[in-house]
């Protein structure tokens, strides 16, 4: 057989078609785990290719650069993407600090990218995945075909792509979720648009630190992001007269609300809570509880937030929408996925990480087997994994795809081998108790009898060696 492979692409004669073995495993998504996949394929000696959208690898996590991870560097760093760096005289940064979205990415995950080499590509947005010759309703000939991914390139202009299998490691970042309890945005959301932000603000940004001084500020969320931008906004109040936050919670304040505090295994998750409480405590932030965003209405150049119940809170000059993440699906319409009616998540996975059940960040060691979709040789790996659940587990991203890429490469018992136990988060209990504050406090469940796992998040900056 006459093949010809270029820049990681095998191209065959006229005459002559590759063998499905033959094709690259296409990786979607140059960040921490779309990268660490590909180290995993490198070391299993499969051929592999990543696609990112962006111009650089990491582009989501360079889009909060200014934010803290709130683990350690020692435990967002892949052992198979370690491996792959050290020839390259990298210098492995000090495991006990802290590293910001733009360290991360400068200091680790371009590197590794570089490392690579044209196994990456920059500027290739995916537009589409199906089996070749197949759509969605074709049983006849379909595991037998390879898959087929349409680019977009930065010029405009479009490829098309073969591949043996494809992990879609994108993340959920370019779709965030918006205001509205239901799901949907809010009235009158998108005609604001000009006064909402989805995004942590980064207030060393003088013409973002000017948006927000002085002015009183929504902040819709329950979560780490949430507590980011409180903690940002109180510093800030501290220095700019006039400057305050109204922190919008769906449910009570109960026990739970501020995170695991001092009983987080991961000191720097755990303070960011106690920040985030240090701000409402000292006034610089004053909380609306069980609070379901209806609509945004106009008050002049300033905005009013309507509750499904009524409720019209005083107007506000900006709000920060940070209600979690969903996935992008519509580029896989054409493959046959297996996901949970509720989270958007593999079936087999979504019990394990479905907040109605448990919000304490603890999932069970998962790999190949709860990541396998009805369509054979398609995953979702990392922040897309979890669909909407709103706590994402980087080591355990890095786990799944080391499970996947031993998968590929036929080693089944060392893809069905997963382990993984790390620092628990200190808080328990089902998302769905904590709509009234009584049975927030009541709910210490035993949701956390499982090993937890390490997370990554988003804490405000260090102001001790081991704090946020």
């Amino acid at each position: 057989m006459d093949v010809e492979v270029k820049g990681n692409l095998v191209a065959a004669s006229i005459n002559s078609v590759p063998t499905t073995d033959q094709l690259p495993v296409v990786v979607i998504g140059a960040g921490p785990i779309g990268l660490a996949a590909a180290a995993h394929l490198v070391e299993r000696g499969v051929e592999s290719l990543v696609l990112e959208a962006g111009p650089a690898a990491g582009s989501a996590v360079r889009d909060w650069s200014h934010v803290r991870l709130f683990s350690t560097w020692g435990e967002v760093i892949d052992p198979a993407a370690e491996k792959l760096l050290a020839p390259t005289g990298w210098v492995r940064p000090d495991a006990a600090t802290y590293a910001t979205g733009g360290d991360w990415a400068e200091r680790y995950l371009q590197p590794l990218a570089d490392a690579l080499g044209d196994k990456v590509r920059y500027g290739t947005q995916v537009t589409g995945v199906a089996r070749a010759g197949r759509d969605r309703i074709v049983d006849s000939g379909r595991d037998e075909q390879p898959f087929t991914l349409h680019i977009q390139l930065a010029d405009g202009s479009e490829e098309r792509i073969t591949a043996r299998a494809v992990i879609d490691a994108s993340g959920t970042w370019s779709t965030p979720s918006p205001m509205g309890a239901d799901g949907l945005p809010a009235l009158g959301e998108k005609t604001a648009a000009e006064r909402i932000s989805y995004r942590v603000p980064d207030l060393s940004d003088p013409a973002v630190r000017a948006r927000y001084a002085g002015k009183r500020t929504a902040v819709i969320g329950s979560g780490a992001s949430a507590f980011t931008a409180l903690a940002y906004l109180a510093d800030l109040a501290k220095e700019e007269g006039g400057t305050h936050a109204v922190w919008i919670l769906r449910r009570g304040i109960g026990a739970n609300t501020y995170g695991g505090g001092e009983a987080d295994e991961l000191p720097a998750r755990g303070a960011l809570g106690l920040r985030a409480k240090a701000a409402v405590e000292a006034g610089h932030a004053s909380a609306a509880t069980g609070f379901r965003t209806q609509a945004v209405e106009r008050d002049g150049g300033r905005l009013v937030l309507v509750a499904e119940d009524g409720r019209r809170l005083n107007p506000v000059d900006e709000v920060i929408v940070l209600t979690g993440f969903r996935p992008d699906l519509s580029f896989l319409s054409e493959v046959r996925l297996g996901l949970d009616e509720r989270l958007q998540a593999p079936t087999a996975l979504a019990p394990l990480i479905d907040p109605n059940v448990h919000s304490c960040g603890t999932v069970y060691p998962h790999g190949v087997n709860e990541l396998s979709h009805p369509e054979q040789g398609v995953y979702l790996a990392g922040m897309k994994s979890y669909g909407r659940a709103p706590t994402f587990l980087a080591m355990t991203g890095y786990e799944q795809v080391r499970s996947i890429a031993a998968a590929i490469a036929g080693d089944r018992e060392a893809a069905e081998r997963v382990e993984l136990t790390l620092p628990e988060t200190g808080v328990c209990g089902g998302a769905g108790l904590f709509d009234e504050p009584e049975n927030a406090e009541q709910s210490g469940g035993g949701c956390c009898a499982a090993p937890a796992t390490l997370q990554i998040g988003i804490g405000a900056p260090a102001t001790t060696s081991g704090g946020c």
